[in-house]
């Protein structure tokens, strides 16, 4: 049976339940959201006179959670307009509405009883075959479908996803004791391919696999940072970017997800896992007691081991538990990986350290690998998953099984045994069955030790993906220091960059001609893609700061013209170039995107051309193309001022999307052309699979444009007006005004006396000039050097 998902309920409608509502909204599903009724009036329906009975006090609850969730920060919808694929309703009135849906998803308070209420009324409406899941985070899933029909069960599983609903990729899927395999095989498929998730099936075992191992983690820290006598700013320090996490690294993230949160699901393994061998370590420290009785939760009580007063961050003391000003960390063991780009390449010379960092990683990771080898095969059969829920979940970028590898296998034993600790047996069957590491690459696939077989076998999932780093070394087809042209399969070349930050300078533009020359000698395609944090933040902005300082404008002139040939060659080449974007995709990064012949953009991309911010306005053809782009919406009778300050306005304003959707809405992706995939890990597949379809329907190498239609005096002169106004306003600088007035220039096409047909090479020439013509600013060179010493904009 082919089992298609076109509309949900989900019923309970915190902050976890409309943001799961708001997911399957972004996908574009239909959604019916369900809470309880109030019990009681608010002050402001008292005051309207309105009764228990009114439809707008029933669907109270529902309705205000939701627009809670609509106006939070991150937002957890795509685009504003998706919000109108939810509709709400109460558990009295139209729990009857969800015999119409494909699946329930239950969110209601982590109360068995209550559960299983809601579950009685549900099994009494709903149609048979349709899915019903559960969204806990801890309560075990066999009990909740004890009672319930065979239908349900059979259909019934937990499907936990992890708060952000939109941002964080895990999805744990849970069987019941009678889930059917057809069941669990389609939400795996479904959580990956619509939902863009990590689905990892766990075993029904306290906290599953994310927040066992995660919870251990912190809890550990608890420990460690008291027993070591470590600040929280030091454990931030040690436990943040440098290993490959979060900038919110320990600390900062249990003040964002809620101190209370996480004692719930620590107290939880605490009581329900007696045999776990490291189960005293889950009982709460006295500091955490003291301040859960203080609810210093974090930042939803505005304090919890950080607090701000005005614009001073505080730093919470562990020994005296009061609030003192922030201390900056330093390690001489951090400062030896300053070299060492990747997370990954660290981890050796992080244990080797001499210092206090040197003993935490040797104490923190041999505690972590004797754990997580000893929940195999309790939380689940293959470890591999263990590293999957860590990345997806907590935003890790490399599991502790990837980590272990990194070190050694054999050295990680030897940490721990000094440390007082055994791996599992199983592992050290792995070492005398001649395998050396937990993981292996194998004609471009990632393979895993069997415990079962003893070999390495192939992790399934991966045939709808291409993972660069399985084929780094066996499909290189040419490289520099910035960037490298692999050979991805049916004619098709890669490019991706890995300049700090992806960064676009010398290297990456010759690559990307490179890349093109190759391609169109042998090959029948290009897609510029890579699978780090951010596609790219722009510019090489410190080169431009170098020159400009320097007063080397020639070569400056030559550098921005060499960027905008190379963007035109991206445009003008006689085979099809498809751009990847995801993450940050700024200024250059941007420009490269629009002059791509299609952009396949993750929906979590955040694209925008921002040089406003650095005191220029786009110079490698970006205010060129949003003047093009322009011209190109003209319609018969439109007022064309109008159109061309839209375009204007998200340059000015250095517009940033917050999605892929949202880059529609600036002309920045264009429907009908540009293309969004939900799951990252797709994404150079997909891009692959539209290089191929251009090819093989014929890609013809397009003709230069000589058909731009820009307004002359009659736009510069609006444009001019509008800046002094906004200038006397107070509302933009002097200097704001001077860049401004530049892009106004590019956009309109100079002061010529009426509209006229231009060429882009005639819009890029004054673009550049332009962009050449800020970089003499003193203005402009104190805003590069603040963003190059701060990373922050400079309003001067």
């Amino acid at each position: 049976m082919k089992r298609v998902i076109k509309k949900v309920a989900v019923v309970g409608s915190g902050i976890m339940g409309s943001g799961i509502a708001c997911h399957f909204a972004n996908i574009g599903v239909e959604v019916l959201l369900l809470d309880i009724l109030p019990r009681e009036l608010n002050e402001a329906e008292q005051k309207k006179g309105l009764t228990l009975e009114s439809k707008a006090v029933r669907n109270r609850i529902v309705n205000d959670s939701l627009a809670n969730a609509l106006k939070s920060k991150p937002s957890p919808i795509y685009h504003p307009k998706f919000a109108d694929r939810i509709t709400t309703g109460n558990l009295t009135d139209d729990i009857a509405k969800v015999k119409d849906v494909d699946w329930i998803i239950e969110v209601v308070v982590e109360r068995l009883d209550i559960k299983k209420s809601v579950f009685e009324q549900l099994d009494q409406h709903r149609k048979p075959g349709t899915l019903i899941t559960s969204n806990t985070s801890g309560i075990p899933i066999h009990f909740m479908s004890e009672g319930r029909s065979e239908d349900f069960q059979k259909h019934f599983c937990g499907t936990h996803f992890f708060n952000p609903a939109r941002y964080l990729k895990l999805f744990e899927i849970i069987p019941g004791p009678k889930t059917s395999q057809e069941v669990l095989d389609f939400l795996n498929n479904y959580g990956e391919q619509f939902l863009g998730k990590t689905s990892v099936v766990a075993k029904d075992t306290p906290a599953f696999i994310g927040n066992r191992i995660g919870i251990f983690g912190i809890q550990s820290l608890f420990h460690l940072v008291k027993d070591m006598g470590l600040t929280i700013e030091e454990v931030d320090k040690l436990t943040g970017p440098v290993i490959g996490r979060p900038k919110s690294a320990t600390f900062r993230t249990v003040d964002v997800v809620g101190l209370d949160t996480l004692v719930h699901v620590a107290n939880g393994i605490y009581e329900n896992c007696p045999n776990d061998e490291a189960h005293e370590l889950f009982k709460l420290p006295d500091f955490i007691n003291k301040m859960m009785e203080n609810k210093w939760l974090g930042s939803k009580t505005g304090q919890g081991f950080y607090k701000k007063e005005g614009k001073d961050i505080l730093s919470l003391d562990l020994n005296t538990l009061e609030y003192r000003p922030n201390k900056r960390a330093s390690f001489a063991t951090l400062e030896m990986t300053k070299t060492i780009e990747k997370p990954i390449d660290r981890f050796k010379v992080l244990v080797k350290g001499t210092d206090k960092a040197g003993e935490f990683y040797r104490k923190s990771f041999s505690s972590m690998f004797a754990y997580v080898s000893n929940r195999v095969p309790e939380i689940t059969d293959e470890f591999y998953k263990i590293d999957d829920a860590m990345k997806a979940g907590f935003g890790w970028e490399n599991g502790p099984f990837e980590i272990w590898d990194a070190i050694g296998v054999q050295k990680g034993i030897e940490l721990m045994k000094a440390e007082g600790y055994e791996p599992a047996a199983w592992v050290n069957d792995m070492i005398a069955s001649g395998n050396t590491s937990f993981y292996t690459v194998k004609e471009g696939s990632t393979h895993f030790y069997n415990i079962a077989s003893k070999s390495q076998t192939k992790v399934p999932g991966q045939d709808a993906f291409i993972i660069l780093n399985n084929i780094r070394e066996t499909k290189k087809v040419w490289g520099n220091a910035d960037c490298t042209v692999h050979n991805i399969g049916d004619g098709i070349l890669n490019l991706e960059f890995h300049s700090k930050m992806n960064t676009i300078g010398g290297g990456v533009l010759q690559g990307i001609n490179k890349a093109i020359d190759l391609a169109e000698k042998e090959y029948n395609g290009l897609v510029v893609g890579n699978q780090g944090t951010n596609f790219s933040v722009g510019a090489n902005i410190g080169m431009i700061f170098m020159m400009a300082v320097e007063q080397e404008y020639d070569e400056l002139n030559m550098a921005i013209k060499m960027f905008q040939d190379t963007m035109m060659r991206a445009r003008y080449s006689s085979i099809p170039v498809i751009a990847a974007p995801h993450g940050m995709t700024l200024g250059g990064g941007c420009e490269l995107s629009m002059h791509a012949d299609k952009v396949v953009a993750a929906a979590e991309t955040y694209i925008g051309l921002v040089e406003f911010g650095v005191g220029v306005i786009p110079g490698g053809g970006g205010s060129k193309e949003m003047a093009l782009r322009a011209a190109d919406t003209f319609r018969k009778n439109d007022v064309e001022l109008n159109v061309l300050q839209e375009y204007f306005l998200t340059i000015g304003m250095a517009k940033v999307a917050t999605s892929a959707y949202e880059a529609y809405d600036l002309g920045i992706l264009q429907k009908g052309k540009d293309v969004v995939v939900v799951n990252k890990d797709r994404q150079i597949a997909e891009a692959k699979k539209h290089a191929l379809l251009m090819a093989e329907a014929g890609y013809t190498q397009p003709v230069r444009r000589k058909d731009i239609k820009v307004l002359g005096k009659q736009a510069l002169g609006m444009f001019l007006v509008g800046t002094d106004q906004m200038v006397a306003g107070q509302y933009i600088s002097e200097h704001d005004q001077k860049i401004a007035n530049k892009l106004a220039y590019v956009m309109a096409g100079g002061d010529l006396s009426e509209p006229t047909l231009v060429t882009e090479q005639y819009l890029l020439d004054i673009e550049r000039e332009a962009f050449l013509s800020l970089c003499t600013e003193r203005k402009t060179l104190e805003r590069i050097q603040f963003m190059l010493t701060k990373g922050k904009p400079l309003r001067n």
